[in-house]
């Protein structure tokens, strides 16, 4: 049996090993032992499971993940997210679907400083599902602007996700992030512009909030001031030049947790907790990331990606055909799969296909993020939509998907955008301080 036609079993045991409810970081790292084995030696193997953990868990560039993942605790415990909400609900609340605009401009603003989708979603469900409830909004508009807004997570900076990227391909994490900021803003506007249209043409699926007066909407801006100085902290740092990745990390970890001290929602209680959910998510990418690294040593043994560099080379397609190709496999992957384990799984054998094809890989990163994003609220996984449902316990799975149809479409959009206008994601990082 070739050294290739070992690398495609070893992956389709991977994926085997995931439907199997195995985590992905233990199921990369056997099958990237075994494979290493077979190919190589067991005591070369051995060896790369020696040395791999350490080197991963000791690396100072790998710091960045705890402190972006302590910075979104603090802000979580801090309820920016609903001084965000409440800013937006008095100034756009009374126009029609102006609730859930609202709810998408505060996953914006909680999202350029938490880094999660997740934790966007269910900050903000707790926040915004009572209100546009109150008001009598559908079932399928309030839950799914709700999933859809928490997307925005892990696209405005910082994300996860383009963070994960960077440290897989050795990438620019500062320009990752900066690419990812006019999508973003890009995304929550077409989000805006959906529920605009959805409220326009079906009325009673989003009535009008309340009417402020102007003296109030101006007094409500002052509610949000944390989120904007730590958002100008640590991206403005960032493209400004003045912190590393890391050193921003911790800048913005610190900020937060001096804003959150100032506003009186530290205690003891929270401090620990917030030190105890930034652990254990660290844990779980740190683990994903070990897996990642030992599969990494059997593929390249296994010249698997090389061969497939060379096939779709050979096939003469041109490249935007190829990326049409990448990205309809990304979609259907997150269909089935959850969207950090498509990008660790993924990265290491399309990588070196599109720095083949010619893509700018900052632009790439961009790309399969909002790709990822989709396959959030995309049945049968849709990871964010199981946490809006653990908000809406008595509104049925089936209306949820139902109302995120019109959201994949903005984000299709989007999509579609990117690939005309690459400068879209590119041209921030290019006028970066360097």
């Amino acid at each position: 049996m070739s050294p290739v036609t070992f690398g495609v079993i070893g992956i389709a045991a991977v994926l085997l090993l995931m439907a199997l409810r195995m985590q992905i970081g233990f199921a990369m790292a056997v099958i990237g032992f075994l494979g290493f084995a077979v190919l190589n030696s067991f005591p070369s193997a051995f060896s790369v499971l020696g040395h791999e953990p350490f080197k991963t868990a000791g690396s100072y560039g790998l710091s960045v993940i705890p402190l972006f993942m302590l910075m979104g605790q603090f802000a979580f415990i801090s309820r920016m997210g609903a001084e965000a909400y409440k800013t937006l609900y008095y100034w756009i609340g009374f126009l029609p679907g102006g609730l859930a605009m609202a709810t998408i401009g505060a996953c914006s603003f909680f999202a350029a400083i938490s880094g999660s989708s997740l934790a966007t979603a269910a900050t903000m469900g707790m926040v915004a599902l009572p209100e546009m409830r109150k008001f009598k909004y559908s079932d399928e508009l309030a839950t799914g602007c709700l999933a859809a807004g928490g997307t925005l997570g892990i696209l405005i900076p910082p994300s996860t996700v383009l963070m994960i990227y960077g440290i897989l391909t050795q990438q620019s994490i500062a320009e990752l992030f900066i690419a990812g900021f006019i999508p973003g803003i890009i995304l929550s506007l077409l989000f805006i512009l959906t529920i605009y249209i959805t409220a326009r043409v079906w009325p009673e699926q989003g009535p009008p909030g309340p009417r402020f007066t102007f003296p109030e909407r101006v007094r409500s801006l002052k509610e949000p001031w944390g989120i904007f100085a730590l958002f100008l902290l640590v991206i403005g740092g960032l493209y400004a030049g003045w912190f590393t990745p890391t050193e921003a990390a911790a800048v913005g970890a610190f900020g937060a947790f001096l804003i959150t001290l100032i506003k009186g929602r530290l205690t003891w209680k929270t401090l620990v907790e917030s030190l105890m959910e930034a652990s254990k998510a660290t844990g779980m990418i740190f683990g994903i990331l070990i897996g990642a690294y030992i599969l990494q040593y059997f593929l390249t043994i296994s010249q698997i990606t090389d061969h497939l560099v060379g096939w779709v080379v050979g096939m003469g397609l041109n490249r935007y055909i190829v990326m049409c190709i990448l990205i309809v496999i990304y979609l259907i992957l997150g269909c089935l799969m959850e969207g950090l384990s498509i990008i660790i799984l993924t990265i290491p054998i399309t990588y070196p296909l599109i720095l083949k094809m010619g893509f700018d890989p900052i632009w790439f990163g961009v790309m399969i993020t909002v790709i990822t994003e989709m396959g959030l609220i995309t049945p049968p996984v849709g990871v964010n939509v199981f946490v809006i449902a653990g908000v809406a316990k008595d509104v049925p799975m089936y209306r949820i998907f139902r109302g995120i149809v019109p959201f994949i479409f903005a984000m299709l959009v989007l999509i579609s955008l990117l690939l005309i206008f690459p400068q879209m994601a590119l041209y921030l990082p290019h006028t970066m301080s360097r």
